[in-house]
């Protein structure tokens, strides 16, 4: 009895259910995934070898590497503008362009795939206008080759670039830029010598995100992509379903995660959410490293410091009109880049209230067509119900134990907290891929593969990350002495978490919980492996539907899924974020 109590007053202990659902479902499997592509007990490399004799998979794998690559570097070039207009910004403009950020981030991937179709197809949006315009003759082949590739990949990861960035951002005393250039450092000088250092772990963390997960990317390459475009991912995912060799399969997951983990080693992803305010020293340019060089360029500097000095001063009393133009080109920068994020989404909305019997724009006349052939198809309608169930209980299940998880990572020590809080988050820092085939194994050994609740199990892993870095966030800011205080005054500590603690980090609760179910609702990867072919989510079926045939029901679906965000930020709002009088007056109630 004694020791159960010494062990309830661990706070590690609450991090358990959480680690128990994780180990049975994704890190044993994990384990013995790895053992199979080393043909244990035997232990040989005969599946990497494989792997590497074959031409085909070397060019996949390079072909993986150079597409994620590529597109990181798009989004950066980018991301980061877009995200120092965003800091520049006044507050209220401020809150309101990042919003316009996260409501496509937390919008169906599906959805955003389906609304480049659209657009790049042979009848989409571009050609049609090019050739109503006589600008040609024929269609364009916008769609099923690299570039298309790049554009749906760069639009879906952009907002994952931009977000960390302008959080690093916020971050940066905007007085070393105004004292750079009070001792006559110019714009740009000031920026690269004091600013963009500061920004440099945004820069990193951006990147890491952006490049890990196009690495798993599946769905974007398969349908924007041509033959020749096909990922790593992709190739894995049809060697599950052409043919079921899990010791090669393992092998190509085993590859494309050694990949992923060379990148975050050799980079590091930090998560501790602190960042250095001193600036480093700029590296030594060419010229320094040679005395020649050096000397004519003390020279230089010696020579024109006067004229420097003179400049400075009269273009400090002076009209600001370069000033302005930087302003005006910044705004139309930053309205280009929104317009490439929310465009798409908006068309398919309009578009799914078209008279015609094919998707067009503009529409021939307006009509509720799709929408009445969505509700009154029962495979549709099914298999929105089915994700809307499956979601719900995974909601449930990974808030309740994320929850309990990152309480008890507060409360716990620094360096057990980092290896704990990397452990839960490993799910959704590996290539989706290998999560999926990992998962795959170990229902399969728990006789749950193409069941609700395997795909519920399925989908908690990874739902859990998510809970657990939001609550985190929010207990960081939480005054422990309240929890202390009501303590004394005799509340257990089971009374003062439900009357002091739950009710102040409720914000952190929901925003969790509603994270954690648009990520159940919109998976469609790890689905597509465990869910067999008895159980069929709505992201299922509109993949099945764009693969085999593009049905004008799908864009009235893709409304519908662009919108849930919308409306799940709406509930944020009135919910959690608000404050809350009357949670005010609860706290302030003596305990009893």
């Amino acid at each position: 009895m004694k020791t159960l109590q010494k062990l309830g007053r661990m706070p590690i202990v609450l991090t358990g259910p959480a680690l128990a659902v994780l180990l049975v479902v994704f890190g044993i499997p994990m384990i013995l995934l790895f053992l199979t592509s080393l043909k244990a007990p035997a232990f040989s490399l005969i599946n990497y070898q494989s792997f590497f004799g074959q031409p085909a998979n070397v060019r996949v794998l390079y072909q993986t590497l150079e597409i994620s690559g590529v597109a990181t570097a798009i989004c950066l070039l980018i991301g980061y503008p877009t995200a120092y207009l965003i800091v520049a910004a006044s507050k209220r403009l401020r809150m309101a362009l990042i919003l316009l950020v996260v409501i496509p981030y937390l919008t169906s991937l599906l959805a955003r795939t389906y609304a480049w179709i659209v657009i790049l197809g042979d009848n989409g949006l571009i050609n049609n206008l090019l050739l109503e315009l006589g600008l040609i003759s024929s269609p364009l082949q916008l769609i099923y080759n690299r570039l298309a590739v790049y554009i749906g990949m760069v639009h879906i990861m952009l907002p994952l670039m931009i977000l960390p960035l302008v959080s690093v951002m916020m971050g940066i005393d905007k007085s070393l830029m105004a004292a750079a250039r009070s001792m006559g450092a110019r714009p740009f000088t000031a920026f690269w010598r004091v600013f963009f250092p500061l920004s440099v772990p945004g820069v990193r963390s951006g990147c890491l995100l952006v490049f890990v997960i196009c690495l798993g990317f599946y769905i974007t390459p398969a349908a924007l992509g041509g033959l020749g475009d096909a990922m790593l991912s992709t190739f894995i995912a049809s060697q599950v379903q052409a043919f079921y060799d899990i010791g090669r399969v393992a092998a190509s997951a085993f590859i494309l995660l050694a990949v992923a983990i060379v990148v975050l080693s050799t980079l590091g992803l930090d998560l501790s959410g602190t960042q250095r305010r001193t600036a480093k020293p700029a590296g030594k340019s060419w010229t320094s490293w040679s005395p020649v060089f050096g000397g004519f360029k003390r020279y230089l500097g010696e020579l024109f410091t006067s004229r420097r000095a003179k400049h400075w001063t009269t273009q400090l009393y002076q009209a600001g009109s370069e000033r302005n133009w930087s302003h005006v080109v910044g705004i139309m920068f930053l309205v280009l880049v929104l317009f490439y994020l929310l465009a798409p989404e908006l068309l398919v909305v309009i578009m799914s209230f078209s008279a015609g019997q094919f998707l067009e724009f503009p529409p021939p006349g307006l009509s509720l067509q799709w929408y009445r052939s969505f509700f009154g198809d029962p495979s549709w309608y099914g298999a929105a119900w089915t994700s809307i169930q499956i979601g719900i209980v995974t909601t449930i299940l990974s808030t309740i134990l994320g929850t309990l998880a990152a309480y008890g990572l507060n409360r716990t020590f620094p360096r057990l907290r980092s290896f704990v809080t990397m452990v839960i988050l490993t799910p959704i820092t590996f290539p989706v891929i290998v999560v999926g085939i990992a998962t795959y194994l170990g229902l399969v050994k728990l006789g749950l593969l193409g069941s609700i609740t395997g795909i519920v199990l399925a989908h908690t892993i990874g739902a859990i990350g998510y809970v657990v870095v939001i609550v985190s966030a929010t207990l960081a800011n939480f005054d422990t002495r309240l929890e202390r205080a009501a303590m004394s005054m005799g509340a257990s500590p089971f009374r003062a978490f439900i009357r002091v603690t739950l009710p102040l980090i409720r914000p952190g609760i929901i925003g969790g919980a509603v994270f954690a179910f648009l990520a159940s609702f919109d998976e469609i990867v790890v689905t597509s492996l465990v869910a067999g072919f008895s159980v069929r989510t709505l992201p299922l079926k509109m993949w099945e539907n764009i693969r085999n045939q593009i049905d004008p029901t799908i864009a009235a679906v893709s409304s519908l899924l662009i919108l849930l965000p919308v409306a799940c930020l709406i509930v944020l709002y009135f919910t959690g974020l608000r404050s809350d009088p009357k949670g005010r007056r609860t706290l302030l109630s003596p305990a009893v």
